[in-house]
């Protein structure tokens, strides 16, 4: 089993050997540093003249990475930070994602855009925060987040090489160092659903047949958060469905609403805050589609600044408890 860091690390190493046009941008990305959180060590120190150490702006290197895109090339950029990606707006949402409808899809723009997001570790209101919801609704913009469940290294290849259109990746920090679940081993179940090309959408259960009691939908981040309790509630009598979509936008809808379906009592977990947020569009979007037994809970940060202090910092991040919470009230 490999972690996180390491699926992603050996596909980028794949992706350098195999394809000329992949290049590497982003800040202290050069050996021996090998950027903020390792993930691209060793790849300057290989590929040297295909990753790119740049100055300090985000901007910046996503103006030239777009660039590149639209000379030929499949260039992946590291923001250090996700916090760092509203630097990047800019050259997002009026430049790089708008190209290929403006020119009647004569104009291809490959750009990956990597960052890692999330709290957990105590780096305070700058450098915690999750603030993807930022970019929901940008037209032709793919907003992809790997979870505990997928195969990160698969869907940057996937990104990298296939996709045609600007993709926002998204890897949560506390992720890193955790191993992969990838394969069945009870209480745990897993199941990928079809025709979610590059982007699966996964179904993970903690029963082996039957119908579920609550269907728990998340991504990214949330599956930690999620994961634990498969065993715990399994050991209650709880089944519990959670549905990973490895794609955020556009949202895999049919995958959504037959996973709810399934128990018709929803509980939307995400780590972003709260008001307005990607919990809310699944919410609606349910809504308008099935009846439910109850409301659909939502879990998510507190609408307020990340602390440093590791005791401030859990009150309002989202944490395992809050997820088993709404699970009892939507059974209730």
């Amino acid at each position: 089993m490999v972690t996180y860091l390491e699926d992603l690390q050996r596909s980028l190493h794949a992706l350098l050997a195999e394809d000329e046009r992949v290049y590497l941008l982003g800040e202290d990305v050069l050996d021996p540093y090998g950027g903020a959180f390792k993930v691209v060590k060793g790849l300057s120190s290989a590929y040297p003249q295909r990753v790119i150490t740049t100055p300090i702006s985000e901007a910046g290197i996503v103006g030239v990475g777009t660039g590149m895109a639209l000379r030929g090339l499949r260039p992946i950029v590291e923001i250090m930070f996700g916090d760092f990606i509203t630097l990047t707006a800019d050259q997002i949402v009026n430049y790089a994602t708008k190209f290929q409808a403006m020119y009647n899809g004569q104009a291809a723009v490959p750009l990956v855009v990597r960052t890692p997001m999330g709290g957990g570790r105590g780096y305070g209101p700058t450098h915690s925060q999750s603030l993807e919801k930022l970019f929901l609704g940008v037209p032709h913009l793919r907003i992809a987040a790997p979870s505990l469940y997928h195969a990160p290294g698969a869907m940057l290849r996937h990104a990298t090489l296939h996709d045609e259109g600007v993709v926002l990746f998204l890897e949560h920090k506390l992720l890193y160092p955790v191993k992969l679940v990838t394969q069945s081993a009870p209480p745990v179940y897993l199941e990928t659903l079809p025709g979610t090309a590059g982007y699966p959408t996964l179904l993970v259960r903690n029963y082996r047949q039957g119908a579920p009691d609550v269907t728990v939908i998340g991504y990214g981040g949330a599956s930690l958060l999620v994961h634990p309790l498969l065993a715990s509630l399994a050991d209650e009598e709880i089944r519990l469905l959670v549905c990973v979509p490895g794609c955020i936008q556009p949202l895999p809808v049919a995958d959504l609403v037959e996973a709810a379906r399934a128990s018709r009592r929803v509980v939307i977990v995400e780590e972003g805050t709260r008001a307005f947020g990607w919990g809310a569009e699944v919410a609606a979007t349910l809504a308008a589609e099935l009846t439910l037994h109850a409301p659909a809970r939502r879990v998510a940060a507190l609408d307020t600044v990340i602390p440093a202090a590791k005791g401030l910092e859990s009150l309002v991040l989202p944490a395992a408890q809050s997820v088993e919470d709404a699970i009892y009230e939507v059974l209730a």
